[in-house]
């Protein structure tokens, strides 16, 4: 069944669990290095690898960036909480369990304020947010797919085990109707932006530094009881979340429509196909048979503490969106445009820098992103804040015109230098020899009686027929103010 046909049918209902590697020097545990890379199995310790006698000791930072994330998302921070042992086999957790928090989490009963691509708001409940280690990483060699189905042999490199997360888990989001997937992607980027906001985790998703679990269910109306769940797992960009949870509304009312049951289960999505498939039946809590830590004592955060954390947060991207917009008298509309390029930042440093807001804004929007665009890169990746304001700078002072500027902004692309080196460079500044301006607007007068006439008989609009030559003879450096005060001086004089 077609997702449009699907999101007619039934009432889709999500939830997203977020797992966020905490940007802390050492591993939660233990004083293993927390680095991204690095060769296999170099950043480890006996405890990293579960050996017999190794005990965990609890990373404080860990706490305290865990603690920073459920106060951004307004959740209620315990008093006391502790960690348990979620027992599985896994061959990329050596100690046989993992080291999470089931029913003390350190934050829960929160919420995130969205907003989707067209501004409308929407609220995410969030259930908790707990603290865990992250699993190694296993690579599969052999067979099509990279996964272990068809594989020869699999490789283990438990340089990731033990990395802290923060996992963040909302309860049944509901009302998404059909725009449940983008709901979900914008949740993502929602936590992605915060994360990064608070100093927590550099968030890149790339790196695999956040990932999302995406669960889909879907029933007959708002009305009735949820429906039988699937969760898509490790799903690591926001256009994959999107795509798993359309293929999964579809799937599901597919497998309903034949009068079949949706499977618990836990599902791959793959990026080539956007399709996701069958994994494992999924476990209730129940069967990783929970039970607390015994090598860790309970973590009980004072309320001072924890108050003077909520008052080192700096502000948060809503907050600051809201803000930008009144300091730069921009439409609610333009600032959703520059949030969606992924320019936000790069205007406020190029604010910072000097430039007039509405100035940053045409040149990033405008020429830059046209040229990022034929490049394929990002327009942060061509040139920086600092160069652009030194641009608007040139421009303010007279020394460049809007095409001319643009002629110095691809030098600067091509790493020909600084705006001013470029402009010099190139011999782009506007022509302030007064003798050469004039010789140009005497011989545009002269060779344009007709245009003159025009002019004198009050037809101002005529003098853009004398610009033309004026630019050509002055390869397009003239000042175009200075010019036409010129004409009008000898045409009136």
């Amino acid at each position: 069944m077609k997702y449009d046909d699907a999101i007619k049918k039934y009432d889709p209902v999500i939830g997203i669990e977020v797992h966020v590697e905490l940007g802390t020097a050492t591993k939660m545990f233990d004083a293993a290095p927390n680095t991204f890379g690095g060769g296999p199995n170099s950043n480890i310790t006996p405890t990293s690898l579960g050996l017999p006698g190794s005990l965990p000791v609890v990373n404080a930072k860990g706490v305290e960036y865990a603690i920073r994330i459920g106060l951004a998302l307004g959740c209620e921070i315990a008093e006391s909480c502790r960690f348990a042992r979620k027992n599985y086999f896994y061959p990329d957790v050596p100690k046989d369990f993992q080291t999470s928090q089931y029913d003390e989490p350190i934050a829960a009963e929160g919420s995130v304020e969205i907003e989707l691509e067209d501004g409308t708001p929407f609220t995410i409940p969030i259930e908790r947010a707990h603290m865990e280690e992250d699993a190694g990483k296993n690579t599969h060699v052999g067979g099509a797919t990279g996964r272990i189905h068809g594989a020869d042999h699999s490789l283990v490199d438990y340089n990731r085990a033990g990395v802290p997360l923060v996992e963040i888990v909302t309860h049944p989001i509901t009302g998404t109707g059909e725009r449940a997937a983008e709901v979900a992607a914008a949740y993502v980027r929602t936590l992605r932006d915060i994360f990064r906001a608070i100093g927590v985790s550099e968030a890149k998703m790339e790196q695999g530094n956040v990932r999302a679990d995406v669960n889909v269910s879907l029933r007959e109306s708002p009305d009735a009881p949820l429906g039988t769940r699937t969760e898509t797992k490790n799903v690591n960009s926001f256009r994959s979340i999107e795509r798993a949870v359309r293929f999964e509304i579809a799937r599901q009312a597919t497998v309903l429509e034949a009068g079949e049951s949706v499977v618990q289960e836990t599902r791959h999505f793959h990026e080539d196909t956007g399709e996701t498939t069958s994994g494992r039946v999924k476990s209730d809590a129940d069967d990783y048979r929970y039970f607390p830590e015994p090598d860790l004592v309970p973590i009980v955060p004072s309320r001072t503490w924890v108050a003077e954390i909520k008052e080192s947060l700096p502000e948060l991207p809503a907050q600051k969106r809201r803000r930008l917009t009144g300091e730069w008298g921009f439409s609610d509309l333009e600032m959703r445009d520059i949030v969606n390029a992924g320019l936000l930042e790069a205007i406020e440093d190029t604010v910072v820098a000097g430039a007039p807001a509405p100035a940053a804004r045409k040149w990033w929007t405008g020429e830059v992103a046209r040229l990022a665009n034929q490049r394929e890169i990002h327009p942060t990746a061509l040139v920086t804040p600092a160069q652009v304001a030194a641009l608007v700078a040139l421009l303010a002072d007279g020394k460049l015109n809007d095409r001319l500027a643009k002629e110095v902004l691809a030098g600067v692309a091509d790493g020909e230098g600084e705006p001013a080196e470029v402009m010099s460079a190139r011999g782009l500044e506007i022509v302030e020899d007064t003798g050469a301006l004039e010789a140009a607007v005497d011989e545009a007068i002269a060779a344009n009686p007709d245009v003159v006439e025009k002019i004198r008989g009050g037809k101002m609009q005529a003098i853009g027929a004398l610009m033309g030559p004026i630019m050509k003879a002055t390869r397009g450096q003239a000042d175009a103010g200075k010019a036409k005060e010129l004409i009008l001086a000898k045409i009136n004089g």
